[in-house]
């Protein structure tokens, strides 16, 4: 009897985008404020007002960090992105999240962009994706703060893993004749001062010698940024872009997933 041995199909080699199209990939931020999205190979297609339209009139379904009307959510993403996904292949979605945001936010986010029939959805927090768009070196302890138009984060990350954080629900948006700048660079200062209290290791002044790292809008403003380095006692670097700093991180680890090796059994 002659035995016919057929040779076991070689392993899906991931090519890259755009010519991958069996694997279409999406890096999403969903602010309070505005919506930004990344689709692989076509780089940013959205950075749109965060709102939905479920009858006469416009509805915030993201506020201060926290989704708040999940099926509103789905009704946007929809809305904004069913169109401009391509109709061969599930996409993998990579979602920032805020770091405080908890198990709560992720799952809403899940739920949500399940509407656009994803085939895996990674969560990222916020500020690493901030400390990947900027290259920064994930090793040493980093501190980060993001100003956002309704959140304001400090973050300190070590090995790449959130080690603390501090957060206030205030913003750029906030901000009026009556209400300055100073008030979010007091903020941040109060918020780093208390990392330094109540931290028993020396990971958070280990941060502060390199200096923090800014992201969000409000890096954008010297009436915030101006008196951070002084009430710090350090250096203050905005990121390249820093408003979309978060979602160029995410498509960053969209990359990475596309092309890992374990990538070829969720195809």
């Amino acid at each position: 009897m002659t035995v016919i041995r057929h040779p076991r199909p070689a392993p899906v080699r991931h090519r890259h985008w755009p010519l991958c199209r069996r694997c279409p990939g999406l890096a999403l931020d969903l602010g309070s404020a505005r919506t930004r999205a990344f689709v692989a190979g076509r780089g940013m297609v959205l950075d749109v007002p965060t709102v939905t339209f479920p009858g006469s009139g416009a509805v915030h379904p993201v506020q201060r960090g926290t989704i708040v009307d999940t099926p509103g959510t789905a009704r946007m993403l929809e809305r904004l992105l069913g169109h401009r996904l391509p109709r061969i292949g599930r996409p993998l979605v990579v979602v920032t999240s805020p770091v405080l945001g908890g198990p709560a936010y992720r799952a809403a986010a899940r739920t949500a962009v399940e509407v656009l029939r994803p085939r895996a959805v990674l969560t990222v927090p916020g500020a690493r994706a901030v400390a990947l768009a900027a290259g920064a070196d994930h090793v040493r302890p980093l501190l980060v703060a993001d100003i956002g138009a309704h959140l304001t984060e400090v973050v300190l990350l070590a090995d790449g893993a959130v080690t603390d954080a501090r957060r206030t629900a205030l913003g750029t948006a906030d901000l009026s004749d009556d209400t300055p700048g100073e008030l979010i660079t007091d903020a941040v200062i109060g918020m780093v001062t208390e990392m330094l209290r109540q931290d028993r290791t020396s990971l958070t002044r280990t941060a502060l010698r390199r200096g923090v790292l800014l992201a969000g809008g409000g890096a954008l403003r010297p009436d915030i940024t101006g008196g951070l380095p002084g009430g710090l006692n350090c250096a203050v670097q905005p990121v390249p872009s820093p408003h979309t700093a978060a979602v160029r991180g995410a498509a960053g680890l969209l990359t990475a997933a596309h092309r890992h090796p374990s990538a070829d059994g969720v195809l």
